[in-house]
């Protein structure tokens, strides 16, 4: 799979529970919930690939809430960086 297949992949992963919160009554609790979501049950890179993808490209792909989920809890969703066993 290459890159851009991949990439295509996380945002519309990313689309689809962001379509599953939009039904929420409580807007920034959809956010909070969205970004749990994804600190949660995604793998430090994926949620990586998708937060550079939003810096670089934007993430116009992404579902509205979505990406103002992603920006909102940018902190929350970025890994932590590795530490050396030195």
């Amino acid at each position: 799979m290459s890159a851009a297949d991949t990439l295509e992949h996380l945002v519309k992963m990313a689309n689809q529970i962001g379509s599953f919160f939009e039904s929420m009554q409580d807007h920034e609790k959809a956010l909070s919930d969205i970004a749990t979501h994804l600190k949660r049950y995604w793998d430090p890179r994926m949620r990586r690939a998708l937060l550079e993808h939003v810096a670089k490209d934007g993430g116009t792909d992404l579902r509205p809430m979505v990406l103002e989920a992603v920006k909102k809890h940018e902190a929350m969703l970025t890994p932590a960086k590795a530490v050396s066993s030195q």
